[in-house]
């Protein structure tokens, strides 16, 4: 069996945390899902855990334990620019390089046929690591001949490991502790309350009883550690973008003038981009002026296409969102090219209402007209605050589109609207001779009131002591506000529809 290498780059996003902030190494440190008091730790260095600071606490109380923590946020666009980055350079030293899809520090390579470029797989390993640690990045390599045994192996080293042949692979990664391998923390929890504490304990169990017992994410890492589960290399394959450089002779300020010539040179690149047997994933457009500096643009279709029209679609859009400051006098385009995956066409359409390939690409429109920002989606998260109550996300792959799943209801549910930052109301006082009129003369005055709900608490940043009432006024229907007791004044903090 030919040898096969796994490369950790442990708790990735914290590394990253680290070596934006250099001077944090020596202090605890964690990232954040939030920057918020009530964000969750998502992953801790050793200083931290020296403090009892562990993954999951609540910042504020990590805060509690030690006022020295320092904790940002690591954004997933960090994070999958880091592993571009490692991507590029593990392909340096293999042709095979395979990036975990689940972990973002994890990639298995290649590592057969290189007895002619090194001495030995051990300096192999070493070279790869100096490289990752020109990145600023700390790795560990173990070398294997399975994807589980090597991944284990390298969670359980520092350095680099290297098993001569499969049995001392199989041994080494049977002593490896569980609390190494990216299990649910309940998952864990329970098997080490059953003495369940090594891999090889882990595999000795029968395989039903896991899947019952912990679920399929269970079942499946089990499977692939008893060596029931066979999952070949998937070797990522990097293409060169095509580039290509346009000097004017005048300055070019006619927006459909300067269409046609971004479309004369793109058709060239397209012909490159179908002799590849590729797709355009994404262009990049440098617009360069005389006496303004230089505009990039970056564009990426609802999904790889070969077609030039859909391009030059969302270069007209971008030009018509945001006009040029001046004449062009030159122009760089690139083009960021993948190989089409091959799909099975399918034969049942299901409802062809719901078409989310073009809903992908008229999100894709707009993104190109009003800019990346332009296209986000909501999440709820944990808050103190309600306002706070409601994270945003950019929002790119159709993939993301949820299917709808409606359920019958017998009366139609009341509909909270909040606002993004409550609204200050009238200071008029209740016992008004006329009518408390909370929401001024328009909204009429206040029939009935409900309340109040108390929510205080920010003592780590500011405190807080808001009573909220529902408020049902003449005109403006049921309105959601509260009373703020340090600034003395009612807020309107959204709507009942």
């Amino acid at each position: 069996m030919d040898p096969l290498a796994c490369v950790d780059l442990p708790v990735l996003p914290l590394q990253l945390l680290l070596r934006r902030h250099p001077e944090w190494r020596e202090q605890p440190a964690a990232v954040v899902d939030r920057d918020k008091a009530q964000g969750t730790l998502l992953w801790v260095n050793e200083a931290a855990r020296q403090h009892r600071i562990l993954p999951g606490m609540r910042y504020a109380s990590a805060l509690s334990l030690t006022h020295q923590l320092r904790a940002a946020t690591v954004e997933d666009a960090e994070v999958e620019r880091a592993r571009r980055e490692v991507l590029v350079g593990l392909q340096c030293f293999s042709a095979g390089v395979e990036p975990s899809s689940e972990e973002p520090g994890v990639f298995w390579m290649d590592a057969s046929g290189l007895a002619l470029l090194y001495p030995s797989l051990t300096v192999w390993g070493q070279r790869i690591r100096e490289k990752l640690r020109e990145l600023g990045l700390h790795a560990s390599v173990a070398v294997g001949f399975t994807r589980f045994g090597s991944y284990a192996l390298a969670r359980a080293t520092s350095g680099v490991l290297v098993c001569a042949h499969e049995d001392l692979e199989a041994r080494r990664a049977r002593e490896v502790v569980l609390d190494r391998l990216d299990l649910p923390v309940q998952t864990r929890d329970t098997l080490d309350k059953l003495g369940v504490r090594t891999v090889g304990a882990f595999i000795d169990l029968p395989a039903s009883g896991i899947r019952r017992r912990f679920g399929e994410e269970a079942a499946q890492l089990h499977a692939l550690a008893a060596g029931e589960a066979f999952a070949p290399l998937q070797p990522v394959i990097e293409t060169e973008p095509l580039l290509i450089e346009q000097t004017l002779d005048q300055p070019e300020s006619d927006r459909d003038r300067l269409l046609a010539l971004i479309g004369q040179e793109l058709a060239g690149l397209i012909l490159e981009v179908q002799q590849r047997r590729e797709a355009i994933r994404s262009l990049e457009l440098e617009l360069r002026f005389d006496g303004a500096p230089p505009r990039h643009d970056h564009l990426q279709p609802a999904a790889a296409t070969e077609q030039s029209e859909r391009l030059l679609e969302l270069v007209r859009l971008r030009l018509e969102g945001q006009p040029l400051p001046e004449g062009v006098t030159g122009l760089t385009m690139r083009l960021h090219t993948v190989r089409p995956r091959c799909g099975q066409t399918e034969l049942f359409m299901g409802d062809a209402r719901r078409d989310l390939a073009a809903a992908a690409r008229g999100l894709a429109r707009v993104r190109a007209e009003l800019g990346e920002g332009a296209v986000q989606r909501a999440e709820v998260v944990e808050a103190h605050l309600p306002e706070a109550q409601v994270r945003w996300h950019s929002f790119q792959d159709r993939d993301e589109f949820p299917v709808a799943h409606p359920r019958p209801v017998h009366e139609p549910p009341l509909v909270r609207r909040i606002l993004d930052r409550p609204r200050a109301l009238s200071r008029q006082r209740r016992n008004d001779p006329e009518g408390w009129m909370i929401a001024g003369l328009a909204g009429g005055a206040v029939q009935e009131l409900r309340g109040p709900w108390t929510v205080s608490g920010g003592w780590w940043v500011r405190e807080v002591r808001r009573e909220y009432h529902y408020v049902r006024t003449g005109r403006e229907g049921w309105l959601w506000v509260y009373f703020d007791r340090r600034r003395r004044q009612w807020f309107l903090q959204g709507a009942v529809e």
